[in-house]
């Protein structure tokens, strides 16, 4: 009787140690296709990573669809179906310009600074998005009455883009979805015969340096400028010699991280009104020549300006009539700022 028990004993032990180890096996088991899984996942998101850049090389070139449809190579190569190909093609078609108005009687050019970049800008005429221009200018004369410019989420930079550009009079951001655009320094510069410009569209979030922007726009009659200026840190010469500018609203820039604001509105003589209380120079180390030239200006306020003892200030009013100057000195000696030198900035 002792011997049997002792057998069973024994025998459960066993058949425990057995259960413990299918169970460590089947964990084990787990573990591995566990691992496995991941690392299926892992080689499928390196796979797709090389596909979505295949995919981006073909898009940034504009194949078109058809091509791809008939092209077993193509569509073995980037293993990707045409309505994948098609909503990859319409998210990373980040900004798209529309040129309403075209003066081309001397013929004029949009300016790629980067030659690297140039095939990301493509660019239509007449709202033939069918065929694309491989050129970045419009010829003497060329009847074209409308530009559309689409340009890929690659670009970071706008700066100089249409300077000097003689053949645009009204411009729109259509759409902007996926902004990388840092730069829009010098973007209208010497545009004379530009009009209007809507930002409404466009994606600002980034942008820090908009210097020069619209430098010697004498035509130019309206800006719609409801965009963020949260990362602005450069504002010098942006309006600089926009003789007609008669108003303007900046009643939403944020200027927290502003360094510069020299000669911002230098120049600017049919400006007649100017409300600056909402700005924040709290950083801003450059003022000079600010108003420098602004002739008919009769209101301005600076109420909430504040400087510190290194910001250069000199001829910020100068040439500007008497009146305001003795307006604004005044109402900053009113808001007790101690830093402004009255000396420097009325001279002329």
């Amino acid at each position: 009787m002792k011997i049997k028990n002792a057998m069973e004993k024994v025998k459960k032990q066993e058949q425990s140690k057995l259960i413990k180890s299918k169970n460590i096996t089947k964990k084990i088991q787990k573990q591995e296709q566990t691992e496995l899984i991941k690392s299926k996942n892992t080689l499928e998101n390196i796979k797709n990573y090389y596909i979505i850049q295949m995919i981006f090389d073909y898009m940034t070139e504009r194949k078109p669809l058809e091509i791809i449809k008939i092209n077993k190579y193509l569509q073995n190569r980037i293993k990707i179906d045409i309505e994948h190909y098609k909503k990859y093609f319409k998210e990373h078609s980040s900004t798209e310009l529309e040129i309403i108005s075209v003066e081309n009687e001397y013929g004029g050019f949009i300016y790629i600074q980067k030659q690297k970049d140039k095939k990301y800008y493509h660019i239509y005429f007449n709202n033939n998005k069918e065929e694309e221009i491989k050129r970045t200018y419009i010829g003497y004369n060329e009847k074209v009455s409308k530009i559309n410019i689409i340009i890929d989420f690659n670009v970071s930079s706008f700066y100089h883009l249409f300077l000097d550009c003689k053949i645009i009079k009204y411009l729109n951001f259509k759409q902007m979805k996926i902004n990388k655009i840092i730069d829009m320094s010098g973007m209208f510069g010497e545009c004379k015969l530009l009009k209007e410009v809507n930002f409404n569209n466009f994606n600002s979030d980034k942008v820090s340096n908009m210097s020069e922007m619209f430098e010697g726009c004498k035509s130019l009659e309206k800006v719609t400028l409801n965009i963020n200026t949260d990362n602005l840190t450069n504002m010098s010469k942006m309006f600089y010699g926009y003789s007609s500018l008669k108003e303007s609203n900046l009643n939403n820039f944020n200027t927290n991280k502003v360094t510069d604001m020299s000669r911002m509105f230098y120049g600017c003589k049919s400006l007649k009104e100017l409300n600056l209380s909402n700005f924040n120079t709290n950083n801003v180390t450059d003022m000079f020549e600010m108003f420098y030239g602004c002739s008919s200006l009769k209101e301005l306020n600076l109420n909430n300006f504040k400087t510190n003892k290194s910001t250069k200030v000199w001829r910020m009013l100068g040439l500007c009539s008497n009146e305001l100057k003795s307006k604004i000195k005044k109402n900053i000696r009113i808001s007790l700022n101690p830093h402004f030198n009255f000396k420097n900035i009325l001279i002329k």
